[in-house]
């Protein structure tokens, strides 16, 4: 079966979010010679940065989810402390798979899970 393994965001400050990802989440950045996306990985899934041209208004990313073990829960969550951003907080309703919502400092929402999501 098909696996989705890429997420690409369009930002005005892909440096900026890229140090965000590398520092709060572990990722690390996968040479690209080709052009300026930046290129982040978790040795999993690969997450793109593309520079926003302010050429128009993109369609807007809902969210994407991070699965985080519940040893290191704490540890990541304090990186937000870092960034000044608010911590993630929990998430209302029915969510079986994600603890809770945050943002990155673009505003991107993301999951943050300690349960992992479902695969069957």
């Amino acid at each position: 079966m098909p696996k989705l393994r890429r997420l690409t965001v369009v930002t005005l400050d892909p440096d900026r979010l890229a140090r965000f990802y590398e520092e709060v989440f572990e990722m690390r950045r996968v040479p690209n010679q080709k052009g300026e996306a930046i290129y982040l990985t978790d040795g999993y899934f690969n997450l793109t940065l593309v520079p926003n041209r302010a050429e128009g208004k993109p369609n807007r990313l809902n969210h994407f989810g991070f699965d985080v073990a519940p040893e290191e829960a704490d540890a990541v969550l304090a990186r937000f402390d870092n960034w000044g951003l608010k911590r993630p907080q929990g998430r209302e309703g029915k969510r079986s798979y994600a603890d809770l919502r945050g943002t990155d400092p673009d505003g991107n929402n993301f999951d943050f899970s300690t349960k992992g999501f479902p695969t069957e």
